[in-house]
């Protein structure tokens, strides 16, 4: 279907009072309000001068506001996407204005007092079609924000026109801070107060924005947002499942939010990505190996939101946060043994540096899986070895983003079945990988100096360490007297001419010879490039960029064999003996659920 759009701008009156037949929603995944006393008071004063200087009733200037994104939800409901720190300030003015010219003498209550009541009544409230009596119950804008009390603030503000100056929410501060303004700008200049009034009801215009759905409205939010934070998908995620929830569950939903929001940044992720992620384990449930990988709030909303609702979400949702404490943050976990285990650690940090996320999906549900199981370190251990092998070797000879994205799929399917799946990898050619070592593609230079390095040291690299190049990338043109430009630059990007090396010592070295930064490798604290600086090398030329590329790709090779044949050895293991009451009970499950 198209997708519709209605764009008509409008004055604050005639907007508003729309809210009488479509009222105005903050839905629950939005925000709170947070306009400061600054914001209020810069809204206030731009009216005001635009009043003064081109408003008003003698001229027929007009001051924009903004758009308002909006779209009608299946209640008949403007639901706000963009716009309603705006339009909630809005109807807080407009209600300090009614109250300011309701709260006076009925014997002093001029003409204009009376017209401006009959105008903002209708703006603000449900109003009797007859007789024009005031709901003041029933406004035409409800804040439904998850977990915030300033809901039922804001509708006592509206109702009652009443705010607690002890208050601290931003809602009763800025409804007294509209009203000092009127009451400072009342005195100082009493005849224009109701042109100032006029102006804001007739003069200030706004632009809504209509769409047809909300996947419409929050792109158009996004495309136009450039003010803050855009809406997330989690947002929407979490008001979803908190209004599937019911009494204390839904204190208990916000608590766990909370928590693992919390949880989740100090791991360096956060709740949005996790969705994204635990999306690839449901899928691997799903038996779901199709290559197009859908829109994490398209896969999730399929089937009203089903997935969402699903017990055991969060809990998944922590169990990966677990995870990524020892990934992102080298945290070690309280009873689980594999997260200080110093090998398993180094061929996630190695993973880290491969060039896309697909790494990441296969490993968590591998965790997710297994992690309570009798030798998941073993398992796990040989399992990430044979994850890294087979992505390494794929990249070195194939190194597009994409190579690995159907392997990737069907690996994750098969996790799910097995704790030794089957990688559906296609055999490589050795000679191919050789030469693709020995000059490789510069995105898969980290994984392979990180491979190498850790076969010779039992501790993470640095935090932060550089590829540093031997012989260095700028050279006196006279050194090499026979060799091309183009040789020598080729050359000098070898696997064999570069080393970890700690960033700090790197510009200490900056671009000296070989025999020069020899002292600065012996100070370096990563085992390969401390013994570079310890050989009795003393001259480094193409000839040594050769031999070493050789020994490196020979190296790294013989790594890559032993990790194949040990995950061999265990999935012979695995084969020949009977499946454990463990597995058949996982297996039983996985039929009960359809999964298998």
């Amino acid at each position: 279907m198209p997708t519709t759009i209605e764009v008509n701008k409008q004055s604050v009156e005639a907007l508003l009072g729309s809210g009488r037949t479509k009222p105005f929603v903050i839905p629950e995944y939005q925000r709170p309000y947070a306009w400061t006393d600054e914001q209020v008071e810069t809204l206030f004063e731009d009216l005001w001068e635009f009043t003064v200087s081109n408003g008003g009733t003698e001229r027929e200037g007009s001051y924009f506001l903004g758009s308002i994104v909006s779209y009608e939800n299946d209640n008949g409901e403007q639901e706000i996407i963009d716009g309603q720190q705006r339009i909630t300030s809005l109807f807080l003015l407009l209600r300090a204005i009614y109250t300011k010219l309701f709260n006076s003498p009925l014997s002093e209550r001029t003409p204009e007092a009376n017209n401006f009541i009959g105008k903002i009544e209708p703006s603000i409230w449900r109003t009797n079609k007859l007789t024009g009596t005031v709901d003041y119950k029933t406004t035409l804008l409800t804040s439904r924000v998850v977990n915030n009390e300033g809901n039922e603030i804001l509708r006592k503000i509206l109702e009652t026109g009443r705010a607690n100056k002890d208050s601290k929410d931003n809602y009763s501060r800025n409804y007294i801070h509209f009203q000092e303004l009127l009451d400072k700008h009342s005195s100082e200049n009493p005849l224009m107060i109701y042109q100032f009034i006029y102006s804001l009801l007739n003069q200030a215009i706004l632009l809504p924005i209509t769409a047809d759905t909300q996947d419409t409205a929050l792109t158009i939010f996004s495309t136009l947002n450039d003010r803050g934070l855009p809406l997330s998908d989690a947002d929407i995620f979490k008001a979803k499942i908190y209004n599937h929830l019911e009494g204390k569950d839904k204190e208990t939903f916000i608590e766990r939010w909370k928590e693992l929001d919390e949880q989740a940044t100090a791991a360096n992720e956060s709740i949005q990505q996790l969705f994204y992620y635990y999306m690839f384990y449901l899928r691997a449930l799903e038996k779901d190996t199709k290559s197009t990988t859908p829109g994490v709030r398209k896969y999730y909303s399929s089937n009203k939101f089903e997935r969402l609702y699903q017990s055991e979400l969060l809990d998944n949702l922590f169990v990966m946060i677990e995870l990524w404490k020892v990934i992102n943050k080298g945290e070690v976990l309280e009873d689980e043994s594999w997260s200080s285990n110093i090998k398993i650690k180094q061929t996630l940090d190695t993973l880290t540096s491969y060039p896309n996320e697909f790494w990441k999906y296969p490993v968590i549900i591998y965790y997710i899986c297994y992690r309570k199981d009798k030798n998941f370190e073993d398992k796990f251990a040989r399992f990430l070895n044979k994850l890294l092998a087979e992505l390494m070797t794929k990249y070195i000879l194939i190194p597009t983003i994409n190579a690995v994205k159907g392997d990737i799929l069907k690996l994750n399917s098969a996790i799910v079945v097995s704790d030794i799946p089957k990688f559906d990898f296609k055999e490589l050619d050795q000679a191919q990988l050789e030469a693709g070592i020995q000059n490789p593609h510069r995105n898969v230079v980290r994984m392979l100096l990180k491979t190498l390095a850790y076969k010779h040291q039992d501790s993470l690299l640095p935090s932060k360490w550089e590829i540093e190049h031997i012989f260095p990338q700028k050279w006196q043109t006279n050194y090499f007297i026979d060799e091309s430009d183009h040789k020598i630059r080729e050359k000098i990007e070898h696997i064999g001419n570069k080393l970890p090396f700690e960033k700090k010592l790197n510009i200490i070295a900056g671009n000296g010879y070989f025999a020069k930064k020899k002292k600065e490798y012996a100070d370096s604290k990563i085992e390969i490039t401390k013994v570079m600086g310890l050989s009795e090398i003393q001259e480094w030329n193409l000839e040594s960029i050769s031999k070493r590329d050789i020994r490196i790709s020979d190296s790294i090779i013989a790594i890559l064999k032993k990790w194949n044949k040990e995950y061999s050895v265990i999935t012979k293991e695995i084969v020949s003996n009977k499946p454990s009451d463990e597995d058949l009970a996982r297996i039983a499950e996985f039929k009960e659920k359809g999964w298998i």
